[in-house]
């Protein structure tokens, strides 16, 4: 435990950020917004439906402005002190770690190794940590590749701890030549390294899609005549730290699981495999803390579960409050930088009131936290109070907990921060298996107020704000360089598919006991933190409004009524633009960014909002009028084969060279791209009118007709969609194909017959 006393320095520092200068912005684009609405109102009886649709739209605007102005209102991170770490703590704790993987095909086994063998060779003492694999797939290659790369980490670790290795990935390590000034031993060294893993990577390239290495013995058995949604639970303990005396040629615990499926039971999706990890690893080691990460985020930096340590350990006041540490998601892969835009301003405004949201990677959680425990049951010096004490007695355990007496044992030393006895792991291997049955967690708490929490096909935000109703607190922790970093769809189908179960999942807690403004009357979340989720909650919903935005230019011009104040009053409008525009702008180059990648974030966030997003408000009718349910589709992770210029870096370098067909936008046949689509021929046809002189005479507010500036806001909307405009012309999956063409022609056809003659 740490050294509580207070003549020491403390192992972590909250850093609170005031940034006066975007506080003015915020207020200032506030101010406008309203003006603007103002405007609308003072005008309303002078225009037709148009002005009035544009007033909702900008309603919505302003309200999520409002959201977004309170969120990043006093931003905030926690800075850890390493060197501090080692002189105030006796004895580090025990680190879970865990890893999901559920389809071999989708996500490539070899990117599972490596992200398992950069959380093995962290900077931690081995016998302090557990890696548990969770296979939702349950693919035989994946365990093959799993079984290859601990005896690879045999050698990968010692070397990584032995020459203080940065990058333990290995696939990003080797990416960079040997240098001949390289001391001729450590030469030596790693020339034999990275020809282990090469031989590594083939043996699991030869292994994908040749099954006859499965009758090479007895330990895949369990693996025959099974199908991904159907199959016993299987627990491998592949490699067991029985030395344990932590000494740097040690290798962690390493587990593989797969929970029991079958095709008529509910499965819950990654937060069903969550919870059997946190069961599973409860049995075996059950670790006070447990590290999530997905099988596409490697640890980038060695002293991440240290970093973490300082947070947990450290001597601030409420200490023992702190239910998860996040640390952001950064990609090598990918020059967009909308997500680590996103995560800095509104995920570090969130981190200054209750605590960053969880973003299901990268995330240190308490397991006593996980299992339910809220911040009433913790006397002031993080022990039980005596009340909560008294339920561990109670025989409620094993309704809530599941009926497995070794399982609700576990449960109780670690509400009482009791480690688990060093027993064999062979000991547990009966009852793991017994906790991942289908019907195990039947009329318990797992998913409802234990563990993750289930109806969300975004189940970390869901448990995020679970979590945070129940008074706990979290931390957010931004390195440099990056903690972790991970590979993401590229812009077209997978992104595009990954947005809609984000926008699905975040709708479906609204409809749940956990919405926002529920739990700030009910519960123990702060106001603002309750705003900060509805922001997130509410994403879904703003592809309405900004559909209808795209569309209301092109039919102004088409039906020669006004959309914008005129005259003097038209500065609002352009000082709302221009000033937006900049401030997105300093927030993307402030970053390193480029000004390309601020355009194509910009340009992605209105094709996702219109498309993705809109699907998931159709998703979300379905379900609420049980005609369906919502379904978790795994993105398809890939390695970049022109991006993997450099390890250091969380996204690409403008000198890279990149590949010249990198930031092409594919298309398919999927309703994503269909209201895209419909928008541009909407706006080319209404700029095509405007420019012959077609559009109809009328007399109305600001004069006859329409004037050039809503033909400037359908030139904006063409930019904005311009990779719609370049998929026109070209072919194959660069091609908007001519089924969606067809469509959107036809839409379009009917929207300007609608907007002529109205």
């Amino acid at each position: 435990m740490a050294d509580s006393s207070s003549s020491t320095p403390p192992l972590c520092e909250r850093i609170s950020h005031k940034r006066n200068f975007l506080r003015a912005m915020d207020l200032a684009i506030l101010g406008l917004l309203f003006s603007l609405l103002l405007y609308r109102i003072r005008h309303m009886s002078q225009n037709d439906t148009a002005w009035v649709v544009a007033f909702l739209c900008e309603c919505s605007f302003t309200f999520i402005w409002l959201l977004i102005t309170c969120t990043k209102w006093s931003p905030a991170e926690h800075k850890p002190y390493l060197d501090r770490l080692d002189e105030r703590v006796h004895e580090l704790s025990s680190v879970d770690m865990f890893v999901t993987t559920a389809d071999p095909v989708r996500e490539p086994p070899i990117l599972v190794v490596n992200t398992v063998l950069s959380l093995l060779a962290v900077n931690y003492p081995a016998n302090k940590l557990a890696c548990y694999v969770s296979d939702d797939g349950c693919s035989p290659l994946t365990y093959f590749s799993l079984k290859e790369a601990s005896k690879f980490a045999k050698i990968w670790v010692p070397f990584c701890k032995k020459y203080n290795v940065r990058v333990r990935a290995p696939f990003r390590y080797f990416l960079n030549p040997l240098k001949a000034t390289e001391d001729p031993e450590f030469s030596k060294e790693w020339e034999k390294t990275k020809r282990e893993y090469e031989e590594l990577v083939q043996n699991v390239q030869d292994a994908t899609g040749n099954s006859c290495w499965l009758d090479a013995g007895d330990d895949f058995e369990a693996f025959s005549n099974t199908k991904p949604s159907d199959h016993s639970t299987i627990v491998k303990v592949i490699w067991e730290n029985e030395e344990g005396v932590g000494d740097e040629k040690e290798v962690p615990h390493f587990v593989y699981i797969s929970r029991e499926k079958k095709p008529n039971c509910l499965h819950h999706y990654k937060a069903g495999a969550m919870n059997f990890l946190v069961r599973v690893s409860g049995l075996m080691t059950n670790a006070p803390y447990m590290l999530n990460v997905d099988c596409d985020m490697y640890a980038n930096e060695a002293d991440v579960v240290r970093q973490a340590m300082c947070i947990f350990l450290g001597g601030s006041m409420n200490q023992y409050h702190c239910a998860f540490v996040q640390f952001p998601q950064n990609f090598y892969d990918s020059s967009i930088g909308e997500l680590v835009v996103l995560q800095l301003y509104v995920g570090g405004g969130i981190a200054g009131i209750q605590g960053p949201v969880y973003a299901g990677s990268g995330c240190f959680h308490t397991r006593r936290v996980m299992y339910g425990l809220s911040v009433d049951d913790l006397d002031d010096d993080g022990n039980l109070s005596s009340l909560a004490t008294r339920k561990l007695l109670a025989e409620s355990l094993e309704r809530d907990f599941g009926k497995s007496k070794e399982m609700v044992k576990s449960i109780v030393d670690a509400l009482k921060r009791k480690t688990n006895p060093q027993d064999p792991f062979t000991n547990s291997i009966e009852a793991a298996q017994k906790v991942g049955h289908c019907h195990y967690e039947y009329q318990t708490s797992w998913g409802k107020t234990v563990g993750w929490l289930y109806d969300s096909t975004t189940e970390d935000a869901h448990t995020s704000i679970g979590i945070h109703s129940r008074g706990w607190t979290s931390s957010y922790v931004s390195p440099e360089p990056p903690a972790f970093l991970g590979c993401i769809p590229p812009g077209g189908p997978e992104a595009m598919l990954q947005q809609r179960r984000w926008a699905t999942g975040l709708l479906e807690i609204l409809f749940t006991k956990q919405n926002p403004l529920i739990g700030f009357f009910c519960k123990k979340i702060r106001f603002r933190q309750s705003l900060a989720y509805l922001y997130l909650f509410t994403w879904g919903l703003r592809s309405i409004p900004e559909l209808f935005y795209c569309l209301l230019p092109a039919y102004c011009v088409l039906h020669s009524s006004p959309l914008f104040p005129k005259g003097v009053c038209l500065g609002i409008v352009v000082a709302l633009v221009g000033m937006h525009c900049l401030y997105t702008l300093w927030e993307f180059t402030s970053l390193g960014f480029s000004v390309h990648s601020w355009y194509a974030s910009q340009s992605f966030s209105r094709i996702k909002t219109t498309g993705s997003w809109l699907l998931s408000i159709h998703d979300i009718i379905l379900k609420l009028l049980g005609v369906s349910n919502t379904v978790f589709i795994v993105s398809k992770k890939t390695i970049s084969k022109t991006r993997l210029e450099s390890g250091d870096t969380p996204f690409q370098k403008e000198e890279d060279g990149p590949n010249p067909d990198s930031d092409k936008f594919e298309f398919d046949g999927s309703l994503y791209f269909l209201p895209g689509t419909f928008i541009l021929l909407v706006n080319l046809t209404a700029i095509a009118g405007f420019s012959l002189g077609l559009q109809r005479s009328t007399h109305s507010y600001g004069g006859s007709g329409s004037s050039s500036i809503e033909a400037c806001g359908c030139i904006l909307v063409v930019v904005l969609f311009l990779p719609f405009l370049t998929g026109l012309f070209e072919k194959g999956k660069y091609g908007i194909p001519l089924s969606t063409l067809f469509k959107a022609a036809f839409l379009a056809v009917l929207f300007v017959v609608f907007s002529v003659r109205n």
